[in-house]
């Protein structure tokens, strides 16, 4: 149902017939499976894209079972079966990250990969800041201490580490969000950081490994902003048109062509590129 009324909804938007289309029956739709998600109350719109690119993907996947045979030492051959789910959503949205964990006591290394649709961007500035400062953050060497060390399986015991992230497949579609609200003591606040982020040819070549290098490069197609504070906010959108090159802010039931002047803002929260 949600696939259905989602579908409705680009329809209308995309035939031109009305100057502004409302999302009620989608967000109907979606509540009655996420009542969280209801009209009576604030919502994050990160969780919410998120909720809604899981929704599709559940919808609209397809399993493969993959046959395979696996060579064992006496000579006998076994079948085994691998179970891979895409979609429309993972095809445009989803890449890859691998997490190279080392072992500060016996060098041993390891890698780990993770899916992922969303990047959490820390802002490392309280004042301003650019997209690489908070892409270098992210991907910056961290080292796991204390309650994250991990378990070394060589040398038997829980030990200091070190982790680093890399790209290792890169999606059609990056989205980045930044990450405004922070928890402080006991109180939830919002970072106001003006963040400088490009509009085209974002190489993403320093956090990817070497065989994504050549194809790193994004351009903006999309913000999310949002304005005032935690309870009381707001949220826009600019959107680019990639056939005529023009962009559009959305504003509830307003809609209007910005300049591409415009499209920087200290407002933004979700960077689609």
């Amino acid at each position: 149902e949600s696939a259905t009324a989602f579908s409705w909804l680009m329809s209308n938007m995309w035939l031109g017939k009305l100057d502004c289309v409302s999302p009620e029956v989608f967000h109907s739709v979606f509540e009655m499976r996420h009542p969280t998600f209801s009209k009576t109350t604030q919502q994050d719109a990160q969780e919410f894209l998120i909720c809604v690119l899981n929704e599709l993907h559940e919808a609209l996947k397809k399993v493969r079972i993959q046959l395979g045979k696996r060579q064992h030492f006496a000579g006998a051959r076994e079948s085994r079966e691998s179970v891979s789910e895409t979609s429309i959503v993972t095809q445009l949205f989803e890449g890859q990250l691998s997490y190279r964990i080392t072992c500060l006591e016996c060098n041993t290394t390891i890698d780990r990969c993770e899916g992922f649709t969303v990047l959490s961007l820390p802002i490392p500035s309280k004042s301003v800041c650019s997209l690489q400062d908070c892409l270098q953050c992210f991907f910056q060497q961290d080292t796991l201490t204390s309650n994250n060390q991990i378990h070394c399986s060589w040398c038997g015991t829980k030990q200091d580490a070190v982790v680093k992230a890399t790209i290792t497949q890169a999606p059609q579609v990056i989205i980045f969000h930044l990450k405004r609200f922070e928890w402080q003591d006991k109180h939830r606040r919002k970072l106001s950081t003006s963040i400088r982020y490009p509009l085209s040819s974002l190489d993403l070549s320093p956090y990817s490994s070497s065989r994504l290098c050549e194809d790193a490069e994004y351009s903006l197609c999309a913000v999310v902003n949002h304005s005032g504070f935690l309870d009381d906010g707001h949220y826009t959108a600019f959107c680019k048109r990639s056939a005529t090159d023009n962009w559009y802010s959305f504003d509830d039931a307003q809609i209007t062509k910005i300049p591409k002047s415009s499209v920087q803002t200290d407002t933004a929260y979700l960077l689609f590129y």
